[in-house]
């Protein structure tokens, strides 16, 4: 299979990719990000995978080439203002009985133990920070749609969400408000001093062992070009 990943940043999908197509399958991943992609190059050179390269590309004003058996974007959808433009794009790029896979998250599907007032605030900023930006943090119910409307067939949902009582999935939450404090404050949505104090306590409850704390509920849509 010629297999293209939208998005692919440092390459870890890419690399998945590259491993279950073989020799005789390609893996092409594109992102926005130069830095990112040279360390997927010297990744993929350092595990000796030779059937994936990497690609500087917007899928918002380029058009890939009609040679791909498999599209993939993992959480693309949701930083667009365009997301049907972007999928007519990624459409045009698959050959005739060609599968797009898509995942994106729905911010509104949060869980925790006990209830954590950091989270929900958390959770309001970021999803408010996005729909200022003309992005969409809720997008994961909409896939299907999305797919049906921009002409794919077969199309199919499921849901995923990682939670936990320790680890990575519990950190993932201080750590991406940090990383959005400085466009939460440009929007005027809360001061760096309440993200700080927001930060402190998402912190705290993370680190807890008796807390329950989940991440984005995740939805995965594919379909199929006739």
């Amino acid at each position: 299979m010629a297999c293209l990943e939208i998005g692919c940043g440092g390459g870890d999908l890419a690399f998945d990719m590259a491993r279950m197509v073989g020799a005789t399958g390609r893996v092409v991943g594109t992102d926005i990000d130069e830095k990112k992609l040279e360390l997927a190059r010297n990744e993929a050179r350092e595990q000796q995978l030779h059937n994936v390269e990497f690609q500087l590309a917007d899928i918002t004003r380029t058009e890939p080439p009609t040679e791909f058996d498999l599209v993939h974007a993992r959480f693309v959808l949701t930083h667009l203002r365009n997301p049907v433009q972007a999928l007519a794009k990624m459409r045009t790029a698959l050959r005739p009985g060609g599968v797009i896979v898509l995942e994106d998250i729905d911010f509104r599907g949060y869980f925790c133990h006990p209830d954590c007032a950091a989270l929900w605030r958390y959770v309001e900023l970021y999803t408010e920070t996005a729909r200022h930006r003309g992005a969409n943090a809720n997008i994961g119910p909409q896939l299907p749609a999305l797919l049906l409307e921009s002409g794919f067939e077969d199309v199919e949902m499921n849901v995923v969400q990682p939670a936990g009582t320790g680890g990575e999935v519990k950190l993932l939450n201080p750590i991406t408000m940090e990383n959005i404090a400085d466009s939460v404050v440009a929007e005027g949505l809360a001061s760096a001093e309440e993200i700080d104090q927001v930060v402190s306590e998402l912190y705290e409850f993370a680190r807890r062992q008796d807390t329950v704390l989940s991440a984005p509920r995740i939805v995965e849509a594919w379909g199929r070009v006739a």
